[in-house]
């Protein structure tokens, strides 16, 4: 691994890697939307690159925009307090969400109500969900080569619609990117991961379960592709442990290789948009944006605000740029 302080030497690297964690949350989310839509699995079963037309966006992308103005505004030190201030100028001002997620919902709704973190994650039927670790990427951008920083940082942000697995589900992916940003391998990536997370928790038990089929199936993706869905599945699609162990599982599978580990996310089926998302954010911060065909690059950059008005049209390359200059 690098050293932060030989990242923040060579800018231009630093500038690549921060835009290819960001771009990379956007390009893994609208390929992971599209591949899992019926019209692209029905006419290519898998889905292997962006069809012509408009470009857009999910709640994935635009919550993650959303924790990376926090830290651009305040200097990449937030607290709970200007969490609840963002959330309430941002998105407690729109009456509806089109593609928003369950938990960001109710957490929005509990400050709405005057409950504050920890408790507008803590009570919240949908704590549990990957909200908050499709969101994170920004964090570990800052937090470059620091990944307890970044765990910290991942509280901050999660608290205000998640609680324990959501919370840890968040964590996870912040010190995952942490780590990729200062060209951690593979292994170490994940490792970073589980050092984020419990032992006793929900969250460990399907990280550790996907790792261990990995192994006992050769490290074959085509093999230990079935195994690791059917171990994982969850009624509720969009729970953290299976979502962060599903990307993850593509993180160690495909990793080597930014589009592979994006096309593999994408058709993993499920909560496909945000498996992507923190696919790409993590690739994206280990290979930079050089890594990313220069056509998914614009074609996401400017995001559609489909879910969180204030986002649409916003430079998501300048918005990496600001995060960059951030990292001391």
């Amino acid at each position: 691994m690098k050293s932060k302080s030989e990242l923040i030497e060579n800018k231009e690297l630093l500038l690549d890697k921060a835009y290819g964690t960001l771009s990379g949350l956007a390009v893994g989310d609208s390929f992971g939307d599209a591949a899992r839509s019926p019209e692209n699995q029905f006419a290519y079963g898998i889905t292997t690159d962006f069809k012509e037309g408009a470009s857009w966006s999910t709640d994935d992308t635009e919550f993650g925009l959303l924790t990376a103005k926090i830290l651009i505004d305040t200097k990449g030190n937030p607290t709970s307090g200007d969490v609840v201030d963002a959330w309430l100028k941002h998105v407690a001002g729109q009456d509806e969400f089109p593609r928003g997620g369950a938990s960001e919902i109710e957490g929005v709704r509990n400050v709405k109500r005057g409950i504050l973190p920890p408790y507008s994650g803590m009570y919240n039927a949908y704590s549990h969900s990957d909200g908050s670790a499709m969101r994170i990427a920004p964090i570990g951008i800052i937090c470059a080569g620091e990944p307890e920083k970044a765990i910290a940082l991942a509280e901050v942000d999660a608290s205000i619609s998640h609680y324990r697995e959501g919370i840890w589900g968040a964590q996870a992916v912040a010190a995952a990117v942490s780590v990729a940003m200062v060209d951690g391998t593979i292994d170490e990536i994940i490792e970073a991961a589980k050092a984020a997370v419990p032992e006793d928790s929900w969250m460990r038990y399907t990280i550790e379960k996907v790792l261990s089929l990995i192994k006992e199936n050769g490290n074959n993706p085509l093999m230990a592709w079935m195994p690791i869905h059917d171990a994982l599945w969850t009624s509720y699609k969009a729970a953290a442990p299976e979502a962060v162990a599903s990307a993850l599982a593509v993180v160690k599978l495909f990793g080597d290789d930014f589009k592979m580990g994006v096309i593999a996310a994408g058709n993993f089926g499920r909560d496909a948009d945000t498996i992507g998302a923190i696919v790409g954010g993590i690739l994206g911060a280990k290979y930079g944006a050089t890594a990313i065909p220069e056509k998914w690059l614009e074609k996401t950059r400017y995001p559609s605000g489909t879910c969180l008005a204030f986002t649409k049209g916003l430079d998501i390359k300048e918005m990496s740029d600001q995060l960059a200059s951030l990292i001391k």
